[in-house]
């Protein structure tokens, strides 16, 4: 009796062993820890079947293995018997499995999900959903570039699901889709809470060439570089500093982009209000050269007020050169307000008005008549320049080169940085101009060699040479051509060889020209007046003497007398 029914037990239990399937290969089960050893855990899947796990399989990223003897865990069953007869199991594909399940119903309801950053891949970085590896894309981070990740590694985070194909096993993740949101947010309550003109303290975050961004508390705000202060600021470095705490004030929101526009310079006192007290017209100050442009140098007067000195009102002498040459960026001058424009915040200010005009000074130094020596600085074709004191020119016209030379032929004896001395002519100020003459120095050997004669007069010269075309004579210095054809009344006489060097010829003075320095002589002119003279004393048109008879009273007349 009792082994019937010892065997009807055993049929019962092994109808019920055949009864139950044996899981398929490829599937999730459940599993009994019934021993760690050898760095791996045994689990009893059931079924008669054991299987290994090696223990990193149970840690995740950066931690160490959590598992003990008699938990239950769920393994992926790869194969149901391995070469040593046991069961070939995987905890790491059945947490992907698990993992993929949860990510794919994440995914499709658009939620986030969480992970930790455990590696570095081209391109961006590998991060552990859960079982599941995803990429992050280095432009998905942060919102802006981050140059060292280290902090971000191994620390359990949100992420946004991008993109994910099963069949390939990719997942594309981003942390920056987290991080806007919730700035986005933060943004929204922050700016919902600030108005215009309202100032609030923040933390300077970054430092840019033409302002900085200031942190609000969860919202940046940019501080532009011409709101940071009322004088002219080259960088925002000069004044502020990255994680330093400022005071500002909120100029502009803008409801739509959420962008905000900070000043400093708002919380002082605008030093234009009273610059037309500070900086009457006229009066001289020292100032700090700013910044040098084409046409002219800005110069700061005091901090947040600068002027523009022109570069016409630069230098007395110093024309059509660039500002740069004449002064220097940080240099300090002296400078005159000329002009205030309030409205336009505008100071035109001048450098040379500072410093007499040197024609003035020249005109009260050098009066008309004054010896000055200088140096050729420039020969034209109307003149030379010479430098004299202060930076200034004075010019010596052609016609003032030389009593005997024309201007032409005396320009060509000098050459540039010759020393010269000439004598003042006239000076005009307002012209800037100064006329020099170098033949002043020395005695008008014309004027003096023909004092007393005029046309008409009747001089002695004496022959000094006998040419084809006439005779060449002198008179106390002064050279005289007489043509052939003033040599006689007669044309039979008109013969140049009938002279002879050293002759003494009695003429008539037909020109005195002092601009050509030249005398028109004639020995035909003074015996056609002679004859006509001769005829007014001893004949008339009536008497029907002939000429002869009355020339011949006329030399008879003259010989008794």
């Amino acid at each position: 009796m009792c082994a019937k029914t010892t065997m009807e037990e055993f049929e019962a239990l092994l109808n019920e062993s055949f009864e139950i399937d044996t899981p398929a290969e490829g599937s999730v089960v459940k599993g009994k820890v019934i021993a760690i050893e050898a760095g791996q855990a045994i689990i009893d899947v059931g079924y008669k079947m054991e299987g290994r796990i090696d223990l990193k399989e149970f840690a995740n990223p950066g931690e160490a293995p959590s598992i003990a003897v008699g938990d239950t865990v769920e393994v992926f069953l790869e194969r149901v018997e391995n070469a040593r007869g046991e069961a070939s199991i995987s905890r790491e594909k059945a947490r992907r499995e698990e993992a993929w399940d949860r990510l794919e119903k994440a995914y499709e309801k658009e939620e986030r999900v969480d992970g930790a950053i455990f590696g570095r891949v081209k391109g961006g970085f590998t991060v552990d959903l859960g079982g599941a590896v995803a990429f992050l894309p280095g432009s998905q981070v942060d919102v802006r570039p981050v140059r060292d990740a280290g902090p971000l590694m191994g620390l359990k985070q949100p992420f946004q699901i991008l993109k994910m194909d099963r069949r390939r096993g990719n997942i594309v993740v981003s942390r920056r889709a987290i991080l806007e949101e919730s700035r986005a947010e933060q943004r929204a309550e922050v700016i919902g809470n600030l108005t215009e003109g309202q100032v609030v303290d923040g933390v300077v975050k970054n430092i840019t060439e033409y302002g900085a961004f200031v942190d609000l508390g969860g919202v940046d705000g940019l501080l532009h570089v011409t709101d940071m202060a009322w004088r002219r600021v080259n960088h925002p470095s000069e004044i502020l500093a990255i994680g330093e705490t400022v005071k500002v004030q909120v100029v502009k929101i803008n409801k739509e982009t959420h962008r905000i526009s900070l000043g400093m310079k708002q919380l002082l006192s605008d030093p234009w209000d009273s610059v037309e007290e500070k900086f009457p017209l006229g009066s001289v100050h020292k100032g700090r050269v700013t910044n040098i442009t084409d046409y002219g140098a800005f110069v700061e007067l005091e901090a947040g007020v600068e002027g523009l000195v022109h570069v016409s009102e630069m230098s007395w002498t110093k024309k059509n050169v660039h500002p740069g040459k004449i002064v220097s960026t940080s240099q300090e001058v002296d400078v005159m307000v000329l002009e205030i424009d309030t409205a336009k915040r505008r100071v035109s200010l001048g450098l040379k008005q500072t410093q007499r005009n040197p024609w003035e000074v020249f005109a009260e130094t050098h009066p008309v008549g004054t010896m000055i020596e200088g140096e050729v600085k420039n020969i034209t074709e109307f003149g030379l320049f010479i430098g004299l004191d202060n930076d200034i020119d004075g010019m010596v016209h052609l016609s003032d080169l030389s009593w005997d030379q024309r201007g032409e032929d005396a320009i060509a004896n000098y050459r540039k940085g010759d020393v010269v001395k000439a004598a003042v002519t006239e000076v005009d100020v307002e012209k800037e101009r100064i006329s020099l003459s170098v033949k002043a120095l020395d005695a008008d050997t014309f004027s003096d060699a023909v004092d007393g004669v005029k046309r008409g007069s009747v001089i002695t010269v004496t022959v000094t040479a006998i040419e084809e075309g006439g005779i060449e004579c002198d008179y106390n210095g002064m050279k005289s051509f007489i043509r052939r054809s003033d040599l006689s009344r007669e044309r039979s006489e008109q013969r140049p060889e009938r002279f002879q060097v050293g002759d003494h010829v009695d003429v008539r003075v037909t020109n005195v020209d002092s601009k050509t320095r030249r005398l028109g002589v004639s020995i035909k002119a003074r015996e056609i007046a002679e004859e006509k003279e001769a005829v007014e004393q001893y004949g008339s048109s009536d008497s029907g003497a002939s000429l002869g008879d009355i020339l011949g009273a006329a030399l008879k007349g003259n010989g008794e007398r």
